[in-house]
């Protein structure tokens, strides 16, 4: 395979209170996919963004082409042929496409000024190329998930680099849009060009990789060639501990019916005429492709996005979620899709991120709020949710994805909903911190709760859910019940409105 593209050798790095890396190496030959695995907090993105000159690191050496390499910003690893697909998304929803592709490196005409044409046939031909069927003049707030996570990989492949890190890449992406990544990768694979590839998915990790690093605790553990790898091998390797369930045990009933929907349309979202009932006890699948209408389901119960006809009924009694404050109110909670973008206040401290939905429960003689108080309610989240913290007072940015997610997991739990609505619960968390929230998702449909998960792992959907609703072009298309059913007539349920 030839000698090292990229050598990473003996990387450390402290954040207050945490060892984030300890000796840490990682090596990457040219033309080949690397594939970087560990549970959340293991230290994969900390690495990568040591790499990328996001993060300083305290100590070690980084080689490129043999050569000693210190970037001090992601611009210095972009022009040196290092590129990185973020696992959230960084964009300026306001511009188009192409602007965001070629933001701070604009094609010029003769006289200075930004030459649109230019821009608009390069990003067309880099499209062209990597089969992306995205109006390159398309604003991105309009695009879907998928979409932009297709045009961050666009943008990175337009540097020329020889080193692409893709995080968690496929964590918004539907199997169709997945395959079409696959092809680019094995496309850059065959350039010659070095891919670090870090995903939770193992099934994608053995497809795909030459070579899988697993990390754990941050600490490097184990570098195989992934012909010799098994699932039952990279999870030994990633928790130190084996795991012989992917899904707990299921020992949630359903009960009496707790919501009701009926002919719920959205004014301004593709949902229309959606009805359906979920019971206490029970844990409700939503299932389709991207667009389907699953994520505007949520919001629209949830008030954030606006109904224009349709009831729902909780307990028998008609609630008009208005706004969010209504809603949670009304007992109902949502988890949202984008973690970054409508989840974590990245600048606020663990504790305060915990607590800020359960705010008024905290007001003492409405005065101030009780210290006391936020600090228990978030120790009790921080331990039955397992989230790996410095401290309560540690900034939520600088957490890892999954642990973030935790965090937002126990700040809604709190509220002591009646109705959780959780769109991509699991999305970008690994194996071990997925059972910890299927087995909370189990606990809570056991307490009562009527737990409604949206996710594209149909894996996931079958072992956690008691039904399935499928969802296709923003319309209900088939009712599953999840023991009996098959990701074939999943699948086909799912394009019945295509």
């Amino acid at each position: 395979m030839g000698d090292y593209l990229l050598e990473m050798r003996h990387i450390t790095k402290e954040f207050p209170g945490v060892r984030a890396l300890d000796d840490v190496h990682l090596a990457i030959r040219p033309g080949t996919v690397h594939s970087l695995m560990g549970e959340n907090g293991a230290g994969k993105s900390t690495l990568m963004k040591c790499l990328f000159g996001i993060y300083v690191k305290d100590s070690g050496t980084i080689l490129l082409d043999g050569r000693e390499v210190d970037f001090r910003s992601p611009r210095q690893a972009l022009d040196s042929g290092v590129a990185m697909v973020h696992q959230e998304l960084n964009q300026v929803h306001t511009r188009s496409v192409m602007e965001n592709i070629w933001l701070g490196r604009f094609p010029k005409t003769k006289l200075g000024s930004v030459d649109h044409r230019e821009m608009y046939r390069r990003t067309k031909e880099i499209f062209d190329d990597l089969a992306i069927g995205v109006d390159p003049k398309a604003v991105i707030r309009t695009l879907s998930v998928s979409q932009r996570q297709m045009v961050e990989i666009a943008k990175a492949v337009s540097f020329n680099s020889r080193i692409l890190v893709f995080d968690e890449p496929t964590s918004s992406l539907a199997e169709t849009e997945v395959e079409q990544l696959f092809g680019i990768i094995r496309m850059l694979r065959e350039r010659g060009c070095g891919i670090v590839y870090i995903s939770h998915k193992m099934n994608e990790i053995l497809r795909i990789s030459d070579e899988v690093t697993v990390m754990r605790d941050g600490k490097w553990v184990a570098t195989t060639p992934a012909g010799e790898l098994t699932m039952e091998i990279l999870i030994r390797q990633m928790v130190g501990r084996e795991i012989t369930n992917v899904y707990p045990e299921k020992t949630n009933v359903p009960g009496e019916v707790v919501l009701e929907v009926e002919g719920l349309t959205a004014t301004y979202l593709n949902l229309r005429d959606v009805s359906f009932t979920a019971r206490r006890g029970e844990i409700l699948g939503f299932a389709g492709l991207v667009g389907a209408g699953r994520t505007e389901l949520m919001e629209t119960l949830f008030g954030v996005a606006t109904k224009k006809s349709g009831t729902v009924s909780k307990g028998g009694r008609i609630v008009n979620n208005r706004n969010s404050t209504v809603a949670m109110r009304n007992g109902f909670a949502l988890i949202t899709e984008e973690r970054r973008q409508t989840g974590i206040f990245g600048v606020l401290d663990v504790m305060e991120n915990t607590t800020v939905a359960n705010i008024r429960a905290y007001v003492k003689n409405r005065l101030y709020l009780s210290d006391r108080d936020m600090r228990k309610d978030t120790d009790w989240a921080v331990e039955t949710l397992k989230v790996k913290t410095p401290s309560q007072k540690t900034k939520l940015r600088s957490l890892s994805g999954g642990n973030q997610q935790k965090v937002i997991v126990g700040r809604w739990l709190l509220t002591k909903p009646d109705v959780l609505l959780l769109d991509e619960p699991t999305r970008g968390i690994d194996v071990g911190a997925k059972y910890e929230i299927y087995q909370l998702m189990i606990d809570l449909a056991k307490s009562g709760k009527a737990v409604l998960m949206v996710s594209s792992e149909m894996p996931e959907l079958l072992g956690v859910c008691d039904r399935i609703i499928v969802m296709s072009n923003g319309r209900i298309a088939g009712e599953v019940d999840a023991r009996r059913t098959s990701q074939e007539e999943i699948l086909t349920l799912a394009a019945k409105y295509v």
